[in-house]
């Protein structure tokens, strides 16, 4: 069962485990400062593809999450099913540590540049699943990780946190660039959202989220 605490001034932390006949994964997320297993900026990484450990420390450092997070899966296939169950559970687990998002900003936005690439997001915790990505990039692989797969880290993320994500570059040329800009964008906005705000009250005129 997931654990989360997300009264004002306590940690918002979610645990998540996720066993099926090709993946296995196993996280904590927490959204703010130090607790009793991880706190904020901490990582411990494994999910033995090494670009998305990459990726996956760049989401978790500029979006200031502590992400302990180790998974293992049928990559002799590919890369595919790893990448979408690591995208599920941390969607999982960002819906469960944000509790009744009591007092959190729900809207956030970010433009991020990595030399020649410029991505933008925007995210609305909205309890309403959709993605929009609007990404071209240029090469089908990054070593040996499959670039469409960032578009599916990216739905599964969005669908199992039950929000709102739009990613859209603006210009780019280099792949990796491209990629890390989507992440770090993607963070920043999350940051954003996630924020507790000074109002403490659900943002939305319907009085839920």
């Amino acid at each position: 069962m997931p654990r989360m605490v997300n009264e004002m001034g306590k940690q918002r932390l979610a645990e998540v485990h996720r066993k099926t006949a090709e993946t296995s994964v196993e996280l904590v997320l927490a959204l703010d400062t130090a607790g009793d297993r991880i706190g904020s900026h901490q990582t411990n990484i494994s999910t033995s593809c090494a670009f998305l450990d990459h990726m996956l420390r760049l989401l978790a450092f500029h979006g200031r999450f502590g992400l302990d997070l180790h998974a293992t899966g049928d990559i002799e296939v590919d890369y595919h099913h790893l990448v979408e169950d690591v995208g599920i559970c941390i969607g999982q687990a960002l819906r469960e540590a944000l509790g009744d998002k009591q007092g959190v900003g729900r809207f956030g936005s970010a433009l991020v540049p990595m030399d020649d690439a410029l991505s933008m997001a925007v995210v609305d915790l909205s309890g309403r699943p959709y993605l929009h990505f609007n990404v071209a990039i240029p090469c089908s692989k990054v070593g040996d990780f499959d670039t469409e797969l960032v578009e599916e880290f990216m739905r599964a993320l969005a669908n199992h946190g039950q929000f709102t994500l739009h990613i859209d570059l603006l210009h780019g040329a280099n792949t990796h660039h491209i990629i890390e800009s989507v992440f770090k964008s993607l963070a920043l906005a999350l940051r954003q959202a996630v924020a507790v705000n000074a109002t403490y009250s659900i943002p939305s005129t319907k009085g839920v989220l």
